[in-house]
């Protein structure tokens, strides 16, 4: 199973979704901002590291949103959602080709990772 990190930034009403490179599995979907926790780190140092290197922002990493295990046909992934603010710097896209802030009315609008469905759900119950 992979581990993902991945982080519910918000910014008033709105929240940060990212767009995935075309070049990879799930190519142009929306995601959280966020990536694979690497042997050694824990969830939370790999989502700092992966906003940091994708992003150009350092994160302040908060308590757990959700948790959500979800079987692609070329792997699984068990997906940590943390809330998370941005401490230091202006999101840039370094591997994403758009970067939105949206308000959970306007998630219907996107096409989004199936392992995000759940979270999109409980925000969409949240309003």
């Amino acid at each position: 199973m992979t581990e993902v990190a991945a982080a519910l930034i918000w910014d008033g009403d709105k929240f940060m979704i990212c767009q995935r490179p075309a070049d990879k599995a799930r190519g142009l979907l929306w995601e959280f901002a966020g990536g694979k926790v690497e042997p050694g780190e824990t969830k939370e140092q790999a989502l700092v590291r992966e906003c940091r290197e994708e992003l150009a922002i350092t994160l302040k990493v908060g308590e757990v949103f959700m948790d959500v295990t979800h079987q692609y046909p070329d792997l699984t992934v068990h997906l940590t959602l943390f809330h998370a603010s941005i401490q230091e710097g202006v999101p840039q896209k370094l591997e994403h080709p758009d970067i939105r802030w949206i308000t959970a009315d306007e998630i219907d609008g996107y096409a989004f990772c199936p392992a995000d469905e759940e979270i999109l759900d409980k925000l969409k119950r949240m309003k």
